[in-house]
């Protein structure tokens, strides 16, 4: 086979500067490299790297507000028996254009990722949101979202700084409860945990509901994203869950729910709670 080499954007084709090529979504390609902006092209004889990259997702939406539709694609490179994504290639061909932008990454590697196209910010353009799981055991998320401002993509939310600035803490107490202290927001959650069940009780707790001994749990991480439009008016709100753990991780006592929203310059949480999972009657 031939080895590509200094690849553009191509009529009907995507075509990426580096050892690659690939040909509508679906298709595969060689080992990706992105450089967006070199106009010409020439083939030389080689062979492909062993491994593959793939579109992963792609969408179309209008995501610098000039009215004229865009192409966001997502790629990755497989992982031999593995489904764990590595070099993770977020890419957007300007629809007026045709010219291409790589937008860096932060988190270029993962499981199951996935892309999103929706207005977060109220200008009328697509922003694009990035998620993929980590494979940890406590079942976090990478997330990172863009937004076109001024010439330039703009990350507006990622996972490391909103596990960085919502912090808690989480201490059982007598009588079956637990308490949950989100201090970002300065509010106190408390949880009741009959519904765990008396085999669980017992076995750190007193007959008279005393706790046998001092047990903090914690918050994982951001587990969970979900756009949503709340208010039906077309803006997208994001809604952040997070698991709280007790004893062991696996020990879920329930999730933690952030509502972030657009406050004209940053996401910023509207509102927070707890859901539990309702216990057998």
């Amino acid at each position: 086979m031939k080895e590509q080499n200094w690849l553009t954007y191509c009529p009907n084709k995507w075509c990426f500067a580096g050892r690659n090529v690939f040909i509508g979504a679906g298709n595969s390609m060689e080992n990706v490299a992105v450089y967006p902006f070199i106009e010409q092209y020439s083939m030389r004889q080689g062979t492909y790297p062993r491994q593959m990259s793939i579109i992963l997702a792609q969408k179309f939406g209008d995501v610098d507000g000039d009215g004229v539709g865009d192409r966001v694609i997502l790629s990755g490179r497989k992982t031999p028996d593995s489904p764990y994504l590595q070099d993770l290639t977020l890419v957007v061909q300007n629809g007026r254009t045709q010219k291409q932008s790589q937008i860096p990454l932060q988190h270029n590697q993962g499981y199951n990722p996935s892309l999103f196209l929706g207005d977060f910010t109220g200008d009328r353009a697509e922003n694009i949101l990035v998620i993929s799981d980590t494979g940890g055991s406590g079942g976090t998320i990478n997330a990172e979202l863009f937004m076109y401002r001024q010439g330039q993509y703009k990350e507006i939310f990622n996972d490391e700084h909103f596990n960085n600035r919502f912090k808690y803490d989480v201490a059982y107490q007598d009588q079956y409860k637990v308490n949950v202290i989100s201090y970002e927001l300065k509010e106190k959650y408390i949880l009741d945990l009959q519904y765990k069940g008396t085999e669980y009780l017992n076995e750190i707790y007193t007959n008279q509901g005393k706790l046998m001994k001092p047990i903090n749990g914690w918050v994982n991480p951001l587990s969970g994203l979900y756009p949503i439009d709340f208010n039906r008016d077309g803006i997208y709100e994001l809604l952040a869950y997070q698991r709280i753990a007790g004893q062991y991780n696996a020990d879920s006592l329930g999730f933690i729910q952030t509502t972030l929203a657009w406050n004209g310059q940053r996401l910023e949480p509207t509102r927070q709670d707890i859901a539990i999972v309702g216990g057998e009657l």
